[in-house]
């Protein structure tokens, strides 16, 4: 998991791709899905840049937290591993596995949230920013939209009981919303 190693933002993309593929349960699709996110976001940045700029502090913006997040995710998810693991018959594992199914459940949710926005910026990139970047700018909406989905499927799995179904419901309408972005732009 990415504290055993460090931020998984300081290793080269090859590293980073290794150690996503390798038998670990983190960092995964969370991680995965808030770097498309941070992706997204430096598209739009760049983007914006090309044409008036007004949305290039928000993209970074956006940016910096979504890459903050895959970090979050796999020790959100290891502390939820760790909690489940705990004996059955301690005293305190229906506490410990409450509070951690929360940060497996809200890193996601997060993950969504600022996909969601990112698809949005893009979109309205890409309609109305420079032409010449039109591409950057939907493959952003795409990125994004994809993100949005993956982290609301991760809410989902997260989710037991009664815990986390405003968080589940939220994430399932930000995902929808930003893939609502890729099917007007291909409708353009």
């Amino acid at each position: 998991m990415a504290e055993a190693r460090g931020s998984l933002l300081d290793l080269t993309v090859r590293d980073l791709l290794d150690v996503m593929a390798a038998r670990t349960p983190a960092p995964g699709g969370g991680g995965a899905a808030a770097l498309a996110t941070a992706m997204a976001a430096a598209l739009t940045g760049m983007a914006s840049r090309f044409g008036d700029g007004a949305a290039a502090e928000r993209g970074d913006d956006l940016r910096h937290r979504a890459a903050a997040l895959a970090d979050a995710d796999a020790l959100a998810y290891g502390t939820f591993l760790a909690a489940v693991r705990l004996p059955h018959d301690d005293p305190g594992r229906p506490v410990a596995v409450a509070e951690a199914r929360r940060g497996a459940i809200g890193v996601p949710a997060e993950i969504a949230e600022l996909a969601a926005e990112v698809a949005e910026l893009a979109a309205g990139l890409a309609r109305h920013g420079n032409p010449q970047l039109r591409g950057d700018a939907v493959a952003a909406v795409r990125i994004a939209a994809a993100a949005a989905g993956t982290a609301a499927d991760l809410v989902v799995a997260n989710v037991h009981g009664e815990e986390g179904v405003a968080d589940l419901e939220r994430a399932r309408l930000l995902a929808t919303a930003a893939g609502d972005h890729v099917t007007e732009l291909d409708s353009d």
